[in-house]
């Protein structure tokens, strides 16, 4: 790796190298979009969907793999004794977090996915606590989380109060954050017995291998309409490699919640970016989603910044 622990390590890169992530990220959200109208993907039939989400991972995985390559002077194959890590990291990472999203982008709203999205972070800190018990649980997490879940309850009231939710696509987006931090954990543990470019190159690549077999299998199609279509594929394909892969190491050098505190930008970048890149500024700009968002964005705050303090224990 060219850089090493210590450059990781430095506040100045967590910072920037953290928010760097949430702006790709948050760039995904109209892109993604975009993607499905230049390759003419039938957002209602799931195979399609699933195809195209495939070709982005399969092509981010090849990717991270000639980087992993370059670094280390040679083919970064993951060690044997790693490759049922590599299997379950892309169960959840690739499959099972991309197919809920993709479905869920589809079907909804690039704001109101951006927003429920941030959910993410909450399911993070409850799985690091209850599953991986690398964290523990206390009030103040707890009102981090009531915040984000308000904010995502506004957010389905909409300004006639009338509560909007489907599986396909609301749900699907939430199951996605669920799939999502649960494979943060695995990355944080996985990344102490493989170097974290060979791991997240080969998750994605057998991931999205997965997702194309499956896609086609089930008669999906794409249709790519111009030269555009690819820039946008490539495009895509970079945001899941670079974004990925620098998170991977920010979280193996620093403490998760060092790094998650800048994560409380990621909804706020995909919503903003949905209204410009995909008009919906009205939808940004309305009351009910302004004030989702900074409860949303204020939970992942709290949670961050205060969550280790035992404000509700008196010293003796």
């Amino acid at each position: 790796m060219i850089f090493g622990e210590n450059f990781f390590k430095k506040p100045i890169v967590v910072c920037l190298g953290a928010i760097l992530c949430c702006v790709l990220w948050g760039s995904a959200f109209p892109c993604v979009k975009i993607g499905y109208s230049l390759f003419n993907v039938n957002t209602g039939h799931v195979p399609s969907v699933i195809l195209f989400a495939g070709l982005r991972f399969t092509l981010a995985g090849v990717m991270v793999l000639i980087f992993a390559g370059a670094a280390q002077r040679k083919i970064p194959l993951p060690k044997k004794q790693n490759v049922w890590r590599i299997l379950v990291l892309c169960l959840f990472q690739t499959i099972g977090q991309y197919v809920f999203f993709y479905i869920g982008l589809a079907n909804t709203t690039g704001v109101k996915s951006a927003v429920l999205n941030g959910l993410g972070v909450f399911f993070t800190i409850l799985s690091a606590c209850f599953i991986f018990r690398t964290e523990k649980f206390n009030l103040i997490k707890l009102l981090g989380c009531i915040l984000g879940f308000g904010g995502v309850i506004l957010i389905n009231l909409g300004g006639d109060f009338s509560f909007t939710f489907t599986l396909q696509g609301e749900g699907a987006i939430i199951l996605s954050g669920i799939s999502s931090a649960i494979a943060a954990g695995f990355v944080k543990i996985f990344s102490k017995h493989e170097n974290t470019s060979t791991l997240c190159g080969w998750q994605f690549f057998i991931g999205g291998s997965v997702l194309i077999i499956v896609g086609l299998s089930f008669g999906g199609t794409v249709d790519p309409q111009s030269a555009l279509s690819f820039l946008m594929l490539l495009y895509l394909a970079f945001i899941s490699s670079f974004a990925f892969t620098l998170q991977g190491y920010l979280v193996k050098y620093n403490p998760i919640s060092k790094v998650a505190v800048f994560k409380s930008t990621n909804p706020l970048f995909g919503a903003i970016f949905s209204a410009i890149i995909l008009l919906e500024s009205e939808q940004l700009f309305s009351y009910f989603t302004l004030l989702a968002l900074i409860l949303v964005c204020a939970g992942i705050f709290v949670i961050n910044k205060f969550g280790e303090k035992d404000f509700f224990i008196k010293k003796k």
